[in-house]
């Protein structure tokens, strides 16, 4: 089994990977299943599926397909271009993706929020069809955005999550059990192994620029947070925080206000910084997901800003060894909110962070993977009920506590000696048992929790 680094950590949009950049991903390859196939065209429809119909408003789904449909891709949005676009699109109620030809289009009419039975794949589903002159129906195919920015069609989906047609890797491991036996069987650390895989499949310089630029994007996405305040769209009338977090703070520092445990206060503010941007629709970083984008970064800028004998040199063994425990956790269970939870999404960026910040304080392989579990066990059981289908409360603060949970459960593997009951292996099998056995109402469909508890104006 391998995911690469780059596919844990992804440069998007907000506010949601699975909401906003996977219908966008999934409209891109609709396009190119278009350009491959030897019909012509009239129009473009699509319906949204499940909590893609839900919480899709919300999280501008409509508007990440409509954009998808029109040759935009997450990771090269251009939002001054792209609100453009969306004005000529609803002025003409045509679109015209690059490679195609001027195709009908009426967003309120052809893009359809089905608010009916999922999809029988995933509880995020949509169908994207294609019309002849005379709008009838020439080319179909549904696909799922299953978390992270990650899209499956119907037909991968059914093929299983066991697929993996690149070079082979040298540390195919497919469980943690696999990956610490590989570890001591090698002499190798986790990141070491994971570095290994990366470089098999995409090269060294592929691997350092890679990811150099994923910190970038996460350290400018940090200071745009910590500098911006104002109120947040989407009409809940949130007001950013972290930069009136962050100022507080810097003007304590010398007074004799400082109690240890504002070191929380640092963290929250800096993963809150993060989410703030991503609930604004500014670039981010799946990690492993936009939801939770700001544990990961979170983390690390603890360890840079406030960690004695820290080192950018080191946040590629960070991000390698996050990314390992990430690939286990959505190979072997989720990383959708809308399929388990955000058990799913939280919890697994804060194992994620719990195992890059161990890592490069010095802990071994098995304390390693003892941090992953500490921090996943104390998310499980976690819903997704965002008020209003915004990624903004709880999902905000959230991120902030996540990221406390990671360091201090990586602090807790580093005082033992890697030996512990809960094998990460049975917490995130556990973890995937709650998300099937939670109600519908709790994953990401803002129709119970706190989403129904809290007055949404």
């Amino acid at each position: 089994m391998f995911l690469s680094v780059f596919d844990m950590f992804k440069v998007g949009i907000g506010p949601s990977s699975s909401h906003t950049m996977g219908p966008m991903v999934a409209a891109a390859r609709f396009l190119d299943k278009m350009r491959a196939a030897p019909f012509h065209y009239g129009g473009l429809r699509g319906s949204l599926h499940g909590s893609l119909a839900f919480t899709g408003v919300g999280h501008a789904t409509d508007r990440a397909t409509i954009l998808g449909l029109a040759g935009f891709l997450p990771d090269t949005y251009d939002n001054e271009k792209a609100e453009a676009v969306l004005a000529q699109i609803r002025e003409t109620e045509t679109v015209t993706p690059p490679g195609l030809p001027e195709l009908k289009f009426h967003p309120k009419d052809d893009l359809i929020f089905d608010f009916g039975p999922n999809l029988p794949g995933h509880a995020n589903g949509m169908i994207l069809m294609a019309t002849d002159l005379q709008g009838d129906v020439i080319l179909q195919d549904t696909y799922y955005s299953i978390g992270g920015g990650f899209v499956m069609t119907e037909a991968e989906l059914a093929a299983g999550k066991n697929t993996d047609e690149g070079d082979p890797v040298p540390y195919p491991f497919k469980s943690a059990a696999e990956m610490l036996e590989m570890a001591e069987t090698s002499g190798k650390t986790i990141a070491q192994m994971k570095k290994a895989n990366e470089i098999a499949r995409g090269g060294p310089e592929n691997l350092r620029s890679g990811v150099a630029r994923i910190w970038q994007v996460m350290d400018d996405c940090i200071e745009r947070g910590l500098s911006t305040d104002g109120i947040l769209p989407g009409g809940l009338n949130v007001k950013r925080r972290a930069k009136g977090i962050r100022d507080a703070l810097i003007d304590e520092r010398g007074t004799n206000l400082n109690a240890p445990h504002k070191i929380n206060d640092w963290m929250s503010a800096y993963a809150m910084a993060v989410n703030e941007e991503n609930a604004a629709g500014g670039q981010v970083v799946t990690a492993p997901t936009n939801g939770a984008a700001g544990v990961v970064p979170s983390v690390i800028k603890y360890w840079l800003e406030h960690v004695p004998g820290a080192s950018e040199d080191r946040i590629e063994d960070f991000l390698l060894t996050a990314a390992a425990i990430g690939g286990l956790v959505k190979f072997n269970a989720s990383i959708s909110g809308a399929e388990a939870g955000c058990q799913a999404e939280v919890g697994s960026a804060a194992a994620m962070g719990a195992a890059g910040l161990c890592a490069v304080l010095g802990g071994t392989p098995a304390q390693i993977e003892n941090a992953a579990e500490i921090a996943l066990e104390h998310h499980l059981g976690m819903t997704c009920d965002p008020v209003k289908g915004l990624v903004q409360v709880p999902c905000i603060e959230r991120n902030g506590l996540g990221a406390i949970k990671a360091v201090s459960a990586a602090s807790l593997a580093l005082r033992g000696d890697g030996t512990h009951l809960v094998p990460l292996d049975a917490c995130i099998e556990t973890m995937r048992q709650t998300g099937a056995d939670m109600s519908e109402k709790y994953k990401e469909t803002s129709l119970g929790g706190l989403a129904v508890n809290v007055p949404n104006c």
